[in-house]
């Protein structure tokens, strides 16, 4: 992974640039060059918070599926990096996006997180935007389909969907998009082709909590498995092939008896074959 542009090493700001923190704006026009802008004067956290309990769950259970090491590929195969609520900084903006989810293709995280700039997401570090953004709409403030929508498209995030699980927005509590040109079209399925990953609704438990949960889901809409569900699983399979297998033995004896007493019906002992 490469580390900050030659530009961006290079060029200091001319003047003191004021520190800002990730509040809404109505422009997405830039207020100054962040490829002039020294990463150590960014506010990468500013310790706002940002949603609830309900979401942050969803949240980290979008983000935990995607650590279990049997993903089908590519995420089975390459790097990548998958975060909630981190800043998505872009010399397009003038201020940084913070997702509840995204995931990009292709990157590794540095040895280092705890140096600034590895502490959000820069795409003039990184080199690419994320190919998913998903945001959980928890009020009709957020902007998700208006403001958000626009400005996840002008920095170039591949697909773009939308949780609304209370209708704030919408009768639709799924949305997905794709970025065609400059502009999302709207897909029928939330299947994410780019990344081999679809997004179903599954009603089940997580983390002791029953409700109804967005999760990473194949072409066939089979929900992809948790690393902790995945071990359930295969743990759950061994007992039952355990128990077919005793069951096997069980009907082998049942059958070697009833022959023994039909032979002995015959006045034949078995013990002499």
């Amino acid at each position: 992974m490469s580390h900050l542009s030659p530009v961006m090493e290079q060029v200091r700001p001319t003047q003191t640039v004021a520190k800002t923190s990730p509040r809404t704006r109505k422009s997405t026009k830039p207020e100054y060059d962040w490829r002039k802008l020294d990463i150590e004067d960014v506010i990468t956290e500013d310790d706002t918070p940002v949603d609830g309990i309900l979401a942050d769950k969803q949240h980290r259970f979008l983000v935990q599926i995607l650590n279990n090491p049997h993903l089908p590929p590519p995420l089975g195969q390459e790097p990548f990096v998958a975060c909630t609520n981190v800043g998505l900084f872009s010399m397009h903006l003038s201020q940084p996006l913070v997702p509840d989810v995204f995931l990009s293709l292709n990157v590794k995280l540095p040895h280092d997180i705890f140096a600034k700039r590895h502490r959000a997401y820069f795409i003039d570090i990184y080199g690419k935007p994320p190919e998913v953004v998903v945001e959980v709409v928890s009020n009709r403030k957020g902007g998700e389909d208006s403001k958000k929508l626009r400005e996840y498209a002008l920095i170039g995030v591949r697909y773009y969907v939308i949780y609304d699980p209370e209708k704030h927005l919408s009768k639709q509590v799924l949305r997905s998009y794709e970025l065609q040109g400059r502009t999302y079209v709207p897909l029928s399925f939330p299947w994410l082709a780019q990344v081999n990953l679809g997004l179903t609704l599954w009603q089940g438990v997580y983390e002791g909590r029953e409700g109804t949960w967005l999760r990473w889901c194949d072409y066939s809409r089979q929900i992809l498995l948790t690393d902790a569900e995945q071990e359930r699983l295969a743990k759950e399979q061994e007992r039952l092939a355990k128990e077919q297998e005793q069951l096997a033995r069980e009907q082998e004896h049942l059958a070697k008896e009833r022959l023994a007493a039909k032979l002995r019906e015959l006045g034949v002992d078995p013990e002499t074959l």
